[in-house]
């Protein structure tokens, strides 16, 4: 019982890495793979100091996972007129409930499908492009 808490509380902090990550560095389309693999890294070592190698898996897959996941909506969030500044305390904010939740037993495993589930949400809001007066100069 106590291995299966340590997997499920080293998935969420790997979670809470990628998600600060993607936060603090913001990367670009093109560099959210290179961002996954730091975070799989540090959840990787995050999990290792926990446990053993099961919790190491454990927390690189967490850490790459949410980067993956949130990149995407990092990059859209900063070409919608985000700042950089802005986008990292609320990413900040985010990883630091997700690390929270990942010491309460099982919810380590729930926040993997938590997290996608919210950037399917935040893709599902994204508003439509407003034309503007272009659409009026055609005339």
């Amino acid at each position: 019982m106590w291995e299966i808490y340590r997997i499920g509380l080293s998935l969420g902090l790997g979670i809470a890495i990628g998600l600060l990550l993607c936060g603090l560095l913001a990367p670009r389309r093109a560099l959210v793979f290179a961002v996954a693999a730091v975070a799989a890294a540090a959840g990787f070592g995050v999990g290792w100091a926990i446990g053993g190698w099961h919790e190491a898996i454990a927390g690189a897959a967490g850490g790459g996972l949410a980067t993956l996941v949130a990149g995407p909506v990092t990059a859209r969030t900063l070409e919608g007129g985000g700042t950089r500044s802005g986008t990292a305390v609320l990413f900040f904010a985010s990883a630091l409930v997700f690390a929270g939740v990942a010491f309460v037993p099982f919810l380590g495993y729930l926040e993997v499908a938590a997290v996608p589930a919210l950037a399917a949400r935040a893709r599902r809001r994204r508003p439509d492009r407003y034309a503007g007066l272009r659409t009026l100069a055609r005339d």
